[in-house]
């Protein structure tokens, strides 16, 4: 039933409610207000995109059990036809199919999701966390949502572990195990550390605060005397607080990211904390916002010496535009960070164009793991997805290697997707004869989701060679060694879907160690290839590995040394697998196809 107290605020009776209320939602609608009024919950106004003149899709409400429920909404009109399509369900509601949802890569089953928070590893499983909006397919009502894995193929969902409170949204942060009990909250709590975040008046604040688990990290109870950690300076940007333990001090740290910088903080208890120092000013691709640190140390297999690396994750200026992420290595002595590079010196982690706010999990004794997000804010809310947006790329080992001279961090697949594959199929096998290619050769038929290998030794004379994917509509996706200028590229200018509607225009390429100034024109934020420096890896060989999951394509080149990482919307799978070789010719080394199972 509903009422209408006054033009702008609607009340809608539940006597005998469900489980969930469903909301149509349209998306190009601006948000209303939405709360569930029940003094028990404390739930604040959650920004929702109540449907006016159609409905895209519906998103659950969960209601109080076993009892009456009152929605109070503000700010949508009378005629709305939300108000003709409510309806009342024990279950969670049928959406539409989605072509390009990639079924191998985590996403919520509906909902907005962006960058992965608290990822620990805990009592044989992988607990992500995410910025998750219950409330549609676009950024707002930032919760933390919850999976776990054995995996990495196989995810449980869970109910969101933190739920937006009257403190704001609960933006990024990180994850521990308390072994001693230290914070007070029991041996082995499980703690979480986020950001508050809303506005007073025409200004942001945000504030580090706690919250704890004892239940194996199912869900969390905030802490009462949060908020633990403000800015002393006042700063507007500051947040997403990644803690680790050092060891040398016996402490614990907390790095923070702080408008242009990260800082460092120190605490013996968990909850209180003392500034230590900062780094950052000056330092990377610049001069950008710092977001989602994290901070570790890895061991150099050569030399046996450990390095610390800082992950800086950075909006805007990517080397293709928009989000991404750079690091730095260098030594830190429980005071300060000092880096291996001059200020000047850029380094990324991943060279694609979907690939931000990668973080590592915590709980993890002999491997440094993480995950990133897929996607790019520039575009994000208008990717062609259907009820949810956003997901998490395969996870990647990371470790470290020597390049002339300099120490850089590489990203390889993590094992478990090596050991959940299909039967191997030796493409070069299926035919005797072949073990070189000319210009182009047709190697397979294809599905959707596979995993590629190949071992490639171009030739004297070869300027170009690689792969192909292509299908009937006429969408290509190359990927290929670019020889004649030092690069390996994947080329998605006519990929399938490019066009989300956004004005073409011209980027400049900020000067780094690895690239020299030079002007792009593209068509517009997402038409365009992406490329690294072959100066990484050492010929006259080359390995790509090349996986392939509905629309997300990540590259790994020598295992690692390269990483690249990149949304795909092809109007039909890529169908055909071609090789190629422009000015010469190229021994097939391998050439091998897994099925993604």
């Amino acid at each position: 039933m509903l009422s209408h107290p006054d033009d702008s605020t609607t009340l809608i009776h539940i006597p005998q409610p469900k489980r969930y209320l469903l909301l149509p939602i349209e998306e190009e609608q601006p948000e209303v207000l939405l709360r569930l009024r029940d003094d028990s919950l404390k739930m604040p106004y959650m920004d929702v995109r109540l449907a006016v003149t159609r409905v895209d899709y519906y998103v659950p409400l969960e209601l109080p059990a076993g009892r009456a429920a009152e929605v109070e909404v503000v700010g949508l009109s009378k005629e709305a036809l939300c108000w003709q399509r409510l309806s009342l369900s024990d279950s969670l509601p049928e959406q539409p199919a989605d072509s390009y949802r990639a079924p191998d890569h985590f996403a919520p089953c509906y909902g907005w999701m962006n960058d992965p928070n608290g990822l620990i590893y805990h009592e044989g499983k992988y607990h992500l966390y995410y910025q998750y909006n219950p409330y549609g397919a676009k950024w707002g009502n930032m919760h933390w949502g919850h999976a776990t894995t054995t995996d990495f193929l196989h995810w449980q969902e869970h109910q969101p572990a933190l739920r937006r409170d009257t403190l704001g949204h609960i933006f990024s942060g990180s994850a521990i195990c308390d072994t001693l009990g230290v914070a007070g909250f029991g041996k082995g709590a499980l703690l979480a550390f986020y950001t508050a975040h809303q506005f007073v008046g025409e200004k942001q604040w945000q504030a580090q605060c706690l919250a704890y688990s004892t239940d194996g990290g199912q869900s969390y109870t905030k802490y009462q005397g949060n908020p633990i950690l403000t800015a002393a300076d006042g700063v507007q940007d500051f947040r997403d607080p990644k803690v680790f333990w050092y060891t040398p001090r016996r402490s614990w740290y907390m790095i923070v990211s702080a408008d242009k910088e990260m800082r460092f903080y120190r605490s013996a208890d968990l909850k209180h904390w003392d500034y230590v120092s900062a780094f950052g000013e000056g330092y990377g691709a610049r001069p950008n916002q710092f977001e989602c640190p994290d901070f570790f140390e890895l061991r150099d297999p050569h030399t046996g010496r450990s390095r610390w690396v800082m992950i800086v994750n950075i909006n805007p200026g990517g080397a293709f535009g928009g989000s991404a992420t750079e690091y730095f290595v260098g030594d830190f002595d429980g005071e300060r960070f000092v880096p291996d590079s001059t200020p000047e010196v850029t380094r990324w982690l991943d060279f694609g164009k979907d690939h931000y706010a990668f973080v590592t999990f915590s709980g993890l004794r002999d491997r440094v793991l993480g995950l990133p997000w897929v996607s790019n804010w520039q575009y994000a809310d208008v990717t062609p997805f259907r009820t949810t947006r956003g997901a998490m790329g395969f996870p990647r080992e990371l470790f470290l290697f020597t390049s002339g001279g300099r120490s850089y961090v590489g990203a390889r697949p993590a094992r478990e997707l090596l050991e959940r594959r299909g039967q191997a199929q030796d493409l070069k096998r299926a035919d005797a004869t072949r073990d070189s290619l000319l210009l182009s050769d047709q190697l397979a038929p294809l599905g959707d989701r596979y995993e590629l290998v190949l071992r490639l030794a171009p030739q004297p004379g070869v300027q170009r060679c690689g792969l192909m994917l292509s299908n009937a509509k006429g969408d290509r996706l190359p990927v290929y060694l670019d020889l004649e200028r030092g690069r390996v590229v994947m080329d998605r200018t006519q990929s399938g879907l490019v066009d989300f509607g956004l004005k073409a225009k011209s980027h400049e390429r900020e000067s780094g160690d690895w690239r020299k100034d030079e002007a792009l024109n593209y068509h517009n934020d997402f038409a365009l290839a992406t490329w690294a420096p072959l100066s990484l890896v050492s010929g006259p060989n080359y390995e790509l590995r090349l996986f392939l999951d509905r629309s997300i394509a990540e590259l790994f080149v020598a295992d690692g040394r390269i990483a690249m990482t990149n949304l795909v919307f092809p109007r039909a799978p890529y169908s055909t697998l071609q090789l190629f070789s422009e000015g010469g010719e190229t021994k097939i080394l391998e050439a091998t196809l897994y099925p993604r199972k």
